[in-house]
């Protein structure tokens, strides 16, 4: 099933959400978050990822509804931008109660064109958790090849797991 969704600009109206998402603790293990932001944190950090993709290295984009009153679902987010190499890592989150829907991967298909075709970026790649076999399903159906593992890579409560190294080059 796919539905239709845009991508947009973090907006200062979007605190609330990011506030709950950003904190919700179920998703530390996928970005590395070891402690609650504040909206104060998060107030900063809308004025910083709006700055030029050269400046700030990363572009973050709400996932919403394409309709007449959009909802967001998720973000995705562009980070380690080297402009010389022409690359940059992906990540994304649609909320857990849009799962399942084809949202992420039309968000990501959308992400692609825009990272290929307007930023002139040659390659995409991120680091998916061996066990996450929804990552991995979505990055590998829109085109991405694990070139790698990374062994005991991600901490997860005492046990460690490996890391899967996918990249999309762009033809």
């Amino acid at each position: 099933m796919s539905k239709n969704v845009a991508l947009r600009a973090i907006e200062p109206k979007d605190v609330d959400v990011l506030y709950r998402w950003e904190n919700d603790m179920a998703l530390w293990v996928y970005s590395d978050t070891l402690k609650p932001f504040s909206k104060h944190q998060l107030n900063q950090y809308i004025q910083a990822i709006n700055l030029d993709i050269y400046q700030s290295k990363e572009l973050k984009l709400i996932i919403e509804t394409e309709e007449d009153h959009p909802q967001p679902l998720g973000m995705i987010d562009l980070f380690d931008f080297d402009p010389y190499h022409n690359r940059a890592g992906v990540g994304i989150m649609v909320h857990k109660d849009f799962e399942g829907q084809g949202f992420a991967s039309e968000a990501l298909k959308l992400f692609i064109h825009y990272c290929f075709n307007t930023l002139g970026i040659m390659q995409l790649y991120c680091s998916v958790a061996c066990n996450n076999e929804k990552s991995i399903r979505l990055f590998e159906r829109n085109g991405f090849e694990q070139t790698g593992v990374r062994k005991k890579w991600r901490k997860v409560g005492r046990n460690y797991v490996d890391e899967g190294f996918y990249q999309l080059i762009n033809s």
